[in-house]
């Protein structure tokens, strides 16, 4: 059964429906009273965003006068809000569809979903970890009507949102929780030793990325919010994505995601402004994408010649608004916040 037809027979179950309204209501309320301006950008483009490991819906678009085109459904807005940035509109957000393809179908993960996403002008990540703590508050506290709710009830247990989460480098997080020092975690040759020391399959072809990216989610993660929400910073400058190098140890990225309840909310940089390092790293991230086979587009340029008339010192970040509501609404998964879930609207077996 559906969750349109669970709503008929049980019309209790649109409280949670009435809950993601509420959050995103007071996600709006929270940014225009602090003076961001709300924005729209393309769901169809031409070019989306490079991310080697995502991969995009494609289409094709089809016009009277001119030959068919190659089209492709974003996985985020980000490039087209940093066109508006270097335009000079200053502090901006969107709540906008996003789409990722070959997702898996998971209690975190629907191929189409909501994102928000803001950029903070004349700051970096530490001023968006500063609004990620002040958003998630003032959510709860419209949604219970309540001016003094710190906690969080989710699936039996309480998180407290107040202020300051816990703040953790990657780093901190390797040696705390996996016992591997930041030596080791950034010599490709000692850390794959340390993983098959620990029991990880480590081949011939096994590359640190891999490694890294399995230790993190066996042995870190599930370390992270627990209790209140926890921020984990400073990325090994391999995952940069479209950050910045941090200025007193350029090794790592001034990158950061937040966790609550198991799940990641959110992902967050100090933007990188110089075009000529972006350029680079997109290229590369082409490169990849081709030899995993997905599909193949070529670069915004548009994109370039924004940072090129120059981006503004800025902090941003996307989280993922569907999660936000499973929280707030205390269900287990992303599906029973959506009236027409993926696994509802395509037939599986």
């Amino acid at each position: 059964m559906k969750n349109w037809e669970h709503i008929h027979l049980n019309p209790q179950l649109l409280k949670t429906f009435t809950v993601r309204a509420q959050v995103i209501d007071a996600i709006r309320t929270f940014f225009k009273e602090r003076s961001f301006l709300e924005v729209e950008t393309p769901l169809l483009v031409e070019n989306p965003g490079t991310e080697p490991y995502l991969e995009v819906f494609k289409t094709t678009l089809k016009t009277q006068k001119y030959d068919d085109k190659p089209a492709f459904l974003v996985t985020s807005p980000e490039l087209f809000m940093k066109k508006l940035l270097a335009a000079g509109i200053g502090n901006c957000f969107q709540i906008a569809k996003s789409f990722r393809n070959e997702e898996g179908r998971s209690a975190f993960h629907n191929h189409e979903f909501t994102i928000l996403e803001w950029y903070r002008t004349e700051a970096d990540y530490t001023d968006i970890m500063d609004d990620s703590e002040e958003l998630l508050l003032f959510i709860l506290k419209t949604v219970t009507k309540n001016p003094q709710a710190t906690v969080l009830p989710f699936q039996g247990k309480e998180y407290d949102l107040s202020g300051p989460w816990e703040r953790i480098s990657v780093a901190e997080a390797f040696q705390k929780y996996a016992a591997i020092s930041v030596e080791t975690l950034l010599d490709e040759v000692e850390l794959l030793k340390k993983a098959k020391s620990k029991g990880y399959a480590v081949t011939a072809t096994t590359t640190w990325e891999e490694i890294y990216n399995q230790i993190f989610l066996n042995e870190i993660e599930p370390n992270l919010g627990s209790k209140k929400p926890t921020i984990i910073y400073d990325y090994p400058i391999s995952q940069a994505a479209l950050s910045k190098p941090k200025k007193s140890d350029p090794r790592f990225a001034e990158r950061f995601e937040f966790y609550l309840a198991g799940s990641e909310l959110g992902n967050a940089f100090s933007e990188l402004t110089d075009p000529q390092v972006q350029r680079a790293r997109m290229v590369e991230d082409l490169k990849l994408r081709k030899e995993l086979a997905k599909y193949e587009f070529q670069l915004d340029e548009d994109f370039f010649k924004a940072l090129e008339m120059g981006l503004p010192e800025t902090g941003g970040i996307a989280v993922g608004v569907d999660r936000l509501v499973m929280l707030f609404a205390d269900v287990p998964n992303v599906k029973s916040t959506l009236f027409f879930p993926i696994d509802e609207v395509f037939s599986f077996e």
